[in-house]
């Protein structure tokens, strides 16, 4: 209800006169949402991407992994020049438990769009509705929990099929399972206060990022 009726009531009249701008049901803008969940060993339990926001020639992408612990190291190695046209940009320990709670990663996508390359970039942080590109987000199991995300090493082929909605490593199992033999979860960036209880008590962002 509203002070000049119900909302049914005030555009029971209304007339499209831009069916460009305003599409029908029987004419969509798009015949899929935007968003597009993604499955793989990369994120068993499931990554984010908004599709709607992807060119057409990186709906599907092969790249070389270049990895990065944090946003900050991402940022500064794109603005270094150290990615090239071919890559996937890997930045984790920044989700609900690495950032603490899931980094916006507005920054790296922005200077990628702005530098022109033609890559992809995966996290466990998150993005915001201004993100373009193959920027694919909440990888689950997030890196600080010891998701395959953590294994990921440098020069890591990794294969992305946003139509058939698949996030693959193309690593076997063997030597996934000997880097977790390895692999030792990092100091917390920070141990005291309220983040800190967060970081402790926070489930993964496939099941809403709530702490427990």
């Amino acid at each position: 209800m509203t002070v000049t009726g119900t909302v049914k009531e005030r555009i029971a009249n209304a007339e499209i006169l831009r069916p460009d701008v305003i599409h029908s049901v029987e004419n969509p803008y798009r015949e899929t949402g935007g968003i597009a969940i993604l499955s793989g060993n990369i994120c068993p339990d499931y990554a984010v991407v908004k599709a709607s926001a992807v060119k057409e020639d990186m709906l599907v992408y092969t790249g070389v992994a270049k990895c990065f612990n944090s946003e900050e190291e991402g940022c500064d190695a794109i603005m270094a020049g150290k990615i090239k046209d071919g890559d996937v940009v890997v930045i984790r320990y920044e989700g609900p438990k690495g950032g603490p709670g899931m980094q916006e990663m507005l920054n790296p996508t922005a200077v990628i769009t702005g530098m022109g390359l033609k890559v992809a970039l995966i996290t466990d942080g998150r993005f915001s509705g201004a993100s373009q590109g193959a920027c694919i987000g909440h990888v689950s199991p997030e890196a600080a929990v010891g998701g395959v995300i953590a294994l990921i090493e440098d020069g890591d082929e990794i294969f992305i099929d946003i139509p058939n909605r698949k996030l693959e490593l193309k690593v076997s199992e063997d030597v996934l399972a000997e880097r977790r033999k390895n692999w030792t979860a990092p100091e917390p960036k920070i141990k005291t206060g309220y983040l800190a209880r967060y970081a402790k008590m926070t489930t993964s962002a496939s099941t809403g990022a709530i702490m427990q």
